[in-house]
């Protein structure tokens, strides 16, 4: 059987990266194949380092112009592009030739769009006194946040709960159910 290979985006620091990688390091169907990245100093280099998985850094002109990104993906046959902390929107030209997934911190419509992310979305959350919260995981198309939804689950808020709290209890969720469903979307076809 062929093994599906992964393409993961990351801007920052690289826990959902990691956690992904550790998620697929002994599993035979799926493998993590690259990083890719717009900042030359994320921490997610250095994650992807200490896993002997190749990493690609690019700049916004390499991004939203030309195929350079598009064609080193065919090259490398990725079956599927993780969005994981990536916060640039996709240009058209990687959201018509790849299955791409994201995950969202909140629960989809809601905290949504552009610059809604990390503790952005935490602190809307808690300043609206919202008695839920949870992840969104969704296919990409060329808006924010706006792709056909995959999977979503909640967790509680509390009227106690400060921002961190929230953000503690939605990083949980992530580590628990982004690679499942990752595997389950390579797995099976939508």
């Amino acid at each position: 059987m062929e093994i599906k290979k992964i393409a993961i985006f990351a801007s920052g620091s690289g826990t959902n990266a990691q956690n992904i990688i550790e998620y697929f390091s002994e599993n035979e169907k799926v493998k993590v194949d690259s990083i890719w990245t717009n900042k030359k100093n994320a921490y997610v280099l250095q994650r992807a380092k200490e896993f002997g998985i190749k990493t690609f850094i690019f700049d916004k002109n390499e991004f939203v112009n030309g195929n350079f990104i598009v064609k080193k993906l065919i090259e490398r046959g990725i079956d599927l592009i993780v969005l994981a902390g990536f916060l640039w929107l996709l240009p058209s030209n990687l959201t018509e030739t790849f299955k791409i997934i994201n995950i969202h911190p909140a629960l989809l419509p809601k905290y949504g769009g552009k610059g809604m992310y990390g503790m952005n979305v935490h602190n809307a959350v808690v300043e609206n006194r919202e008695t839920e919260s949870g992840i969104s995981i969704h296919f990409v198309n060329d808006k924010y946040d706006d792709g056909e939804m995959i999977f979503q689950v909640k967790c509680p808020v509390l009227p106690t709960d400060l921002p961190n709290d929230v953000a503690n209890k939605i990083h949980k969720l992530e580590y628990k159910h982004f690679p499942e469903e990752i595997e389950k979307v390579l797995l099976r076809s939508y």
